[in-house]
């Protein structure tokens, strides 16, 4: 089977879901080629996986040229493939604009999209994206979903075929180093630690948790007051920077660390304050590693935690801060928890559930197991 994958500028979980499914479909004896900007290829490298890679200049936002040009190379891959595979909604609809029709031409191949992310955008961005929303519903022929929300979504636009898609996360490593020795390092003492890992971005309601932090907490012992860990890096840094400051509040943004297993083993829970997310690898990641979870309950976040971990609605800043009290004072509350996380970590699927779940949407059976 030849398959072409297309995809879009990413830095995060779409570009690692699709070197796990390039890997799994090389490994099985499939051809593979990716289409996408010059700069998910050097960063997720999906030659050295088997693949042969083609530069598309898909950008994260609309451009007419680039986007005429990314249609017509589109166009001219699919030809040879069997299956034509892309992902976020961008490449999606640059995709069904470069189908061939079959009329004084070749079969075009299958259109299989996966949308990894929610609509959150308004104004003009917000219109345009709408538009292609309408475009991968009216032309793909199959749509996979990271939740049940954007499911019904493209349901309602008319897909024709809306699927589940599935979107392990790797296992995560093992600590490098005792929770002790990271305590020291953020200076955390015997205060406990809310973890969040994530982009410094609008769609993860960071400033909710800035509102979160603010307290009030217990005064009569600092020792119980939590401190906030914030690992990522991204384009609000330098605002939500200024108002830990300007607050005074008990956040450390820590940017981008190569050492999360060690953040995980230390934390006493892992908070989620998204307006959205799909199934984000970062939350997988947690479940597997066993520690407790707050996270707000929007997306495909719930399924994804199948009863494990405290849900709570977005914004809801009491809420989320009435729960963290609840667990930080309650060690038994932790430690059940963290059994909970452990139990529906070890139940996720792998990286080989999801590829044999991508080759049933393709039309195809995996023989390699005969």
């Amino acid at each position: 089977m030849r398959v072409a994958f297309v995809l879009g500028t990413t830095s995060g979980g779409t570009g690692r879901h699709v070197r796990m499914l390039v890997e799994g479909l090389v490994r099985r004896g499939h051809q593979v080629l990716v289409a996408g900007p010059r700069g998910v290829e050097e960063r997720f490298s999906y030659t050295g996986a088997g693949a042969r890679f083609v530069e598309v200049p898909v950008s994260d936002r609309p451009h007419p040229l680039n986007d005429a040009r990314a249609v017509l190379v589109i166009r001219r891959l699919a030809m040879g493939a069997d299956v034509v595979h892309a992902h976020g909604l961008r490449a999606g609809a640059l995709a069904a604009l470069g189908r061939r029709a079959p009329r004084g031409g070749p079969a075009r191949a299958p259109l299989v999209v996966t949308l990894h992310n929610a609509l959150t955008a308004g104004g003009l961005i917000g219109f345009v994206y709408r538009l292609l929303e309408r475009v991968v519903a009216g032309r793909a022929d199959r749509v996979l979903v990271v939740s049940p929300d954007l499911g019904e979504r493209m349901s309602a636009l008319g897909a024709r075929d809306v699927r589940a898609a599935v979107v392990p996360a790797p296992p995560p490593g093992p600590a490098r180093r005792r929770p002790e020795e990271v305590r020291a390092e953020l200076g955390a003492g015997r205060r406990p630690i809310l973890l969040t890992v994530a982009r410094l971005a609008q769609q993860k309601g960071l400033d909710t948790l800035l509102d979160v932090a603010r307290g009030p907490w217990p005064d009569d012992d600092p020792g119980r007051s939590p401190l906030f860990v914030v690992a990522g890096e991204g384009p609000l840094r330098e605002r939500l920077q200024a108002r830990i400051d300007a607050e005074r509040l008990p956040v450390m943004l820590l940017g981008n660390r190569d050492d999360v297993p060690d953040l995980l083993a230390a934390a006493t829970a892992v908070l989620v304050t998204a307006r959205w997310e799909g199934q984000p690898l970062s939350l997988s990641e947690t479940l597997m590693a066993g520690r407790p979870v707050i996270a707000t309950e929007v997306g495909g976040i719930p399924a994804l935690l199948g009863g494990a971990g405290l849900l709570v609605p977005y914004g809801d800043v009491e809420a989320l801060r009435s729960a963290v009290r609840t667990l930080v004072g309650d060690p038994e509350a932790v430690a059940r928890m963290a059994a909970a996380s452990a139990r529906r970590g070890a139940a996720l699927p792998d990286a080989d559930d999801a590829v044999e779940r991508v080759m049933s949407d393709y039309g195809q059976e995996d023989r390699t197991k005969d």
